[in-house]
């Protein structure tokens, strides 16, 4: 039987939703607002879906203080108070939050120590999320 284990942080970052292979006319029609040359900040949560069986020694699907550090590690202090435009994975892609879901969602897949990463999630806004799955 396959369970499931999840969990929220949050980080604080921004971004500028531009792209040079596009004029500025046409950044601004297609990012609006989120090209504003200076960015913009969100407060994000991430949410993170780790599945696999229970342990029958420990009762668990992952540790808890295992996945935090993981999650610390590589993804909120990488991302937490910074500027998404200057981090090395975004040089060559628009930062926007469906990219850094896929991000956060490679930076992790490897890195569990137990269970299978199923899913990270991110919210920018109460209004919109993002979604990676795994195969």
């Amino acid at each position: 039987m396959k369970a499931y284990f999840g969990r929220r942080y949050l980080i604080s970052a921004s971004h500028r939703l531009h792209t040079a292979a596009l004029s500025p006319e046409e950044n601004r029609s297609t990012y609006g607002k989120c090209n504003n040359p200076h960015g913009h900040g969100h407060n994000y949560v991430v949410e993170v879906l780790v599945a696999g069986a229970v342990d029958p020694e420990t009762g668990m699907v992952i540790n808890m203080v295992a996945l935090d550090e993981v999650v610390r590690a590589r993804v909120l202090d990488r991302f937490d108070h910074a500027n998404l435009n200057l981090d090395p994975l975004f040089m060559n892609q628009v930062p926007t939050t469906e990219n850094l879901c896929k991000e956060v969602f490679a930076l992790l897949k490897e890195a569990l120590p137990a269970g299978k990463l199923e899913r990270v999630r991110i919210e920018e806004t109460e209004n919109n999320f993002f979604e990676c799955e795994g195969d």
